[in-house]
């Protein structure tokens, strides 16, 4: 195998392609990236089974050939050579010669034969969606992913297509976050797979702000394609949870309050609450304002904060953190909080857009 690329471009592939490979694998062969040269293209693919990422780019290929090299020292080394263009040859059975300007490599590569082989994916029920749409609604659902492993099918986000609609939902058990999005799908079938957080983390990297992003569902994996890249990743396996019966759909009580407000009380409360056990800041919502405490052995802190009430007063405690992470991913300036009881979820919601909803479980007070 012999080629010559510009250095940025080759990098650039690099990093695309590292993002599959976790490093972790017992397999060697799964801590290397494949490149594969021909037809003035070099293709390269990094992989860990449940998730590979290939992605192509120009060059001028002198010997089709196709090898694998270590992920972490090919990228390293490519990124510190001079920006020019580099030559890439294979030297002996075993080892790979690398030169660009004065500076000249000496690498071993492992044989592209022991290297899995991507899933073969049917391309013919393709759905596009604009790639800054999919990144919000990632980034907006993420955060609420289980992290422990004891339900697997939590630690990933529920895709769901129905209705000219698609959702995307998390939850782990204390919280749920659901964003939903009406585009014009041309799929007529309707689509519901639980895709890992760890390829939604990989795929939000590589998303832009610009252009359209092709989907592929098959019944055990995805296809994520953006020009030139393929991210292929398989799902999680089981039922999710049906997440609309979690949902309350009344409420006996509603505040409208500024979400920078809120979240600088909470944040602040927070302080003095992290030093407890369960990051516990109570609510406690009057007819014009709500009063947020917490105690800690270190100390305490009150913040009172005005809002709009509609409904009786409530005594209720959360986690501080379920609520910033929720805050900080909502954009309108107020939001809706809606309640029950002080058992019993609050809802929050974005005042000036309806695509998103947000619950939180609150911690039980001991006078309830």
């Amino acid at each position: 195998m012999k080629f010559i690329c510009k250095k940025s471009i080759l990098q650039e592939a690099i990093s695309v392609a590292q993002k599959a490979v976790t490093g972790k694998s017992a397999m060697p062969i799964l801590q290397g990236l494949l490149l594969e040269a021909s037809d003035g293209k070099i293709t390269i693919i990094g992989s860990d089974i449940d998730l590979s990422i290939e992605t192509t780019i120009d060059a001028k290929v002198i010997e089709s050939g196709k090898i694998v090299v270590d992920a972490r020292l090919f990228g390293d080394i490519v990124r510190k050579l001079p920006n020019n263009e580099i030559e890439l040859s294979s030297t002996t059975d075993s080892s790979i010669e690398i030169i660009c300007e004065k500076t000249k490599f000496n690498l071993v590569h492992m044989s592209a034969d022991d290297f899995p082989t991507l899933p073969t994916i049917d391309e013919n029920n393709i759905f596009s969606i604009e790639q800054k749409l999919l990144k919000n609604m990632i980034k907006g659902t993420i955060f609420a992913v289980a992290q422990d492993e004891s339900r697997p099918i939590l630690t990933g986000v529920l895709f769901e297509i129905k209705d000219k609609k698609i959702n995307l939902v998390a939850l782990d058990g204390y919280r749920l976050a659901l964003k939903s999005e009406y585009i014009d799908i041309d799929t007529e079938s309707a689509v519901k797979a639980v895709i890992p957080a760890k390829t939604l983390n990989e795929v939000v990297k590589i998303l832009e702000d610009e252009g359209d992003v092709n989907i592929t569902f098959t019944t055990n994996h995805i296809l994520i394609t953006l020009g030139e890249t393929k991210i292929i990743s398989r799902l999680l396996e089981g039922e999710f949870i049906k997440y609309t019966a979690i949902i309350p759909e009344e409420y006996n009580l509603k505040i409208t309050v500024n979400k920078g407000e809120i979240l600088s009380c909470i944040e602040r409360a927070s302080l003095v609450a992290k030093e407890g056990n369960t990051n516990l800041i109570k609510f406690d919502i009057k007819d014009e304002y709500m009063i947020l405490t917490s105690n800690s052995q270190l100390g305490n802190v009150r913040e009172e904060l005005n809002i709009n009430l509609q409904g009786q007063p409530l005594e209720i405690a959360f986690n501080a953190k379920y609520m910033i992470d929720l805050l900080k991913i909502i954009e309108g300036e107020e939001v809706f909080m809606e309640f029950s009881s002080s058992v019993s979820p609050c809802v929050v919601k974005d005042k000036e857009s309806d695509n998103c909803t947000y619950l939180v479980l609150p911690v039980r007070l001991l006078n309830s």
